[in-house]
């Protein structure tokens, strides 16, 4: 991919949202677009796909309180506290409307934001996102125990980091669908250098996964994207929160698009950036902003059911070819 145009620099900057700082990366001019990672992640992890997309768009990918550097207080790490955090991130730097892209944990932020603040939100992207199903991979359940914060520590040592690796390879050799994803996740465990960065991921993990998997869903209240342009994008192979759930999401949201990325895991948009931006740029180009209506929304929370879809959104039309 070319670079972007001279003036789409992406550079990390910070501001103070009720006191504590905030650090995202931000480039480019026009309609904006909002990427939000997973937990144990950073803004970092968008860095193949936004010099691209900014050449076009103005793109926000803010760290996550209580990730990458920003700051990480004992704090509110929920659901809702996130989404809060994005709009007065977004009110701060002066945004009105975002397309969202939520990755993984961003995913169920996103799903978040869309609905307590709809009259904000553009269209939904929701990549190998949580919020949609229970099921969740073996070691998040894990870690949502009591002990993980020294497991966590323990992934840090020496010795343990070559167990780890010849593990890792192993998975890679045996061609697991786990393998596909182990150098992320790997990367995940080394942004957490100390025990304020593992003391955030633990209580972030416990807002939304416990022992028996994901805590809630936001497939009771689906019917409320209508009008809202949706679209999911999975990698087939994704061991972390299972492709089945994007399959869950697609029905529980009529007239939503479904990508799957079928040799990709749990990070599509670093697997195959291109393939990514290409399907992203199709689907804003090809729909409409959502238009929010407060008597709409009050007649969708009595009947429990979505009206006619109004706006428009194209399905599974791009090739398949990875």
């Amino acid at each position: 991919m070319t670079p972007p145009s001279t003036g789409s620099a992406i550079r990390m900057r910070f501001r103070t949202v009720h006191g504590y700082r905030r650090a995202f990366r931000m480039a480019g001019k026009g309609r904006a677009i909002l990427l939000i990672h997973g937990i144990g992640d950073s803004s970092d992890t968008w860095r193949d796909i936004m010099p691209g997309l900014a050449r076009n768009y103005r793109v926000i990918a803010p760290d996550l309180l209580g990730h990458g550097a920003s700051d990480k207080p004992r704090a509110d790490y929920s659901l809702a506290a996130y989404a809060n955090g994005m709009r007065d991130l977004l009110g701060v730097i002066g945004v009105e409307r975002v397309t969202l892209v939520g990755h993984s944990l961003g995913g169920a932020v996103a799903m978040q934001f869309a609905y307590q603040f709809p009259e904000r939100c553009d269209r939904l992207v929701l990549v190998g996102s949580g919020g949609i199903g229970r099921e969740v991979t073996p070691l998040l359940r894990a870690a949502s125990l009591p002990g993980a914060e020294l497991l966590l520590m323990a992934l840090r040592l020496p010795t343990m980091r070559t167990q780890v690796g010849l593990a890792v390879k192993a998975l890679q050799f045996l061609d697991t669908g786990l393998g596909v994803d182990a150098p992320d996740l790997l990367r995940v465990v080394d942004a957490l250098p100390d025990g304020t960065s593992r003391s955030a991921f633990i209580r972030t993990l416990r807002a939304v996964v416990d022992g028996r998997g994901q805590v809630g869903t936001m497939l009771d209240r689906c019917y409320l994207a209508q009008g809202m342009p949706t679209m999911l994008v999975w990698g087939g192979r994704d061991q972390v929160v299972p492709a089945t759930h994007a399959g869950l999401g697609h029905v529980a949201m009529p007239g939503s698009r479904l990508e799957i990325f079928e040799d990709a895991g749990h990070f599509p948009f670093r697997t195959d950036p291109q393939r990514f931006e290409t399907v992203l740029r199709d689907f804003i180009a090809t729909t409409e902003p959502a238009q929010y209506s407060a008597e709409q929304w009050r007649r969708m929370l009595r009947t429990r059911k979505a009206t006619v879809r109004t706006t428009t959104s194209r399905t599974e039309q791009l090739p398949r070819t990875a």
